[in-house]
């Protein structure tokens, strides 16, 4: 029993330990040099890389693109004359 007890408590704070840090879309849009190191990995090994991390990319790429989305439309104050 004295030395299970030990064992165990070991198996439990190794099962806590740091994992590993995820690739999320926001922090892939705000570091431009790991997304374009990434959409170059994507475009020759997809398959290795995986799906998921892979749509990641592209829509961090999108949200570089585009920004944000809430870009108001502001239309000019004299009508075009056709």
């Amino acid at each position: 029993m004295k030395k299970i007890l030990p064992l165990m408590l070991v198996v439990m704070l190794t099962a806590c330990g740091k994992s590993e840090p995820t690739d999320t879309v926001g922090s892939l849009a705000a570091n431009p040099v790991r997304l374009k190191a990434l959409r170059e990995q994507c475009k020759t090994g997809r398959a290795k890389l995986g799906d998921e991390l892979c749509n990641r990319v592209a829509e961090a790429t999108n949200r570089r693109f585009f920004g944000n989305g809430n870009t108001p439309y502001t239309p000019p104050k004299n009508p075009p004359k056709f």
